[in-house]
């Protein structure tokens, strides 16, 4: 049995996850040391996370931690980690999937379709203002950035008709309690959206002692989906969607890229075996990229830094 020292931002979401994996290792016997800290993306607020290096700011000052010595693992939304590591670390493990759905929460609005022409509506996500301007131009989308107490706080004091938040952060924060309208939205998710990823300092003893939490069918969905992200050169704030769904030895993907104005998207829905996974993201990328996608990335990137 070991001590592991977990770095966690010191969010409410964040600190739910950081618990949630806390209890798994104590259940199993290991102890347990909890390092909190702010991160870049934490602190800068007033300014898109396109503009100031994407969402690698709520990862760095934790992956410091574990590069220092003063901490084993951190946890993170896998949907924000990067697809790349530092010499010395690696992503350990992914963790039982939760809902990935996008979702819409209002005060006074049932659903998407029922929002009013001209509704300001908060994310921070050049993926989710792409889909949605895809279906609703005439919407007002306005950069939202905080935690999400901070947000639902805007949502709760007019600032917004409607704002849109994962459903597993939903869900894990109960804030169904919160808010009045919480909705699902047809969109397709960013990458590792409602899994949990273990980064960890890639020394045997530690890989050992969490390689219980990784979880088979999400460590297949995100294979796919962080290696199709990975080939197009697309960060992690990049307008991408890409959900991989196991059932049986078939697994759907679908994804979709464009601009953030939702004017231009390269779109497709494929099935491969199981057996394929180690590849299907690639391959999937690669026919992207035969129909423009680089350059619709490129011209995405120009359009992000005018928003």
């Amino acid at each position: 049995m070991m001590n592991i020292r977990i770095a966690s931002r010191n969010s409410a979401l964040a600190l739910w996850q950081t618990y949630h994996i806390r209890d798994l290792l104590l259940a199993r016997g290991h102890s347990v040391e909890i390092i909190t800290m702010k991160t870049k993306g934490d602190v800068i607020l007033d300014t898109p996370l396109a503009k100031i290096g994407g969402k690698g700011l709520f990862t760095k000052e934790l992956e410091n931690a574990m590069l220092e010595g003063r901490a084993d693992i951190a946890v993170h939304s896998l949907k924000d980690v990067p697809t790349t590591f530092p010499d010395g670390l690696k992503l350990a493990c992914v963790c039982s999937r939760e809902d990935v759905s996008d979702a819409i929460l209002s005060m006074k609005f049932k659903s998407f379709d029922e929002l009013s022409a001209n509704a300001r509506v908060g994310t921070t996500s050049l993926r989710r203002r792409m889909q949605l301007l895809a279906l609703r131009p005439d919407l007002d989308i306005i950069s939202l950035r905080g935690n999400v107490n901070s947000r639902i706080s805007k949502l709760k004091a007019g600032e917004f008709d409607a704002i849109v938040l994962a459903m597993a952060g939903i869900n894990r924060l109960e804030l169904f309690k919160e808010v009045e309208y919480i909705s699902r939205l047809d969109t397709i998710a960013a990458m590792g959206q409602g899994a949990l990823g273990i980064e960890a300092v890639d020394r045997g003893d530690i890989l050992e002692a969490i390689e219980f939490l990784n979880d088979e069918k999400s460590v297949i969905e995100t294979t796919i989906e962080r290696a199709f992200v990975h080939k197009l050169n697309g960060g992690c704030q990049a307008p991408i969607g890409i959900n991989a769904k196991l059932d049986g030895d078939k697994i759907t993907i679908r994804a979709i890229l464009g601009t953030p104005d939702g004017k231009d998207i390269l779109k497709d829905e494929v099935v491969f075996n199981k057996s394929d996974y180690k590849v299907a993201g690639e391959i999937l990328a690669d026919k992207f990229i035969n129909k423009g996608a680089k350059e619709l990335l490129i011209k995405a990137e120009k359009i992000a830094a005018q928003i």
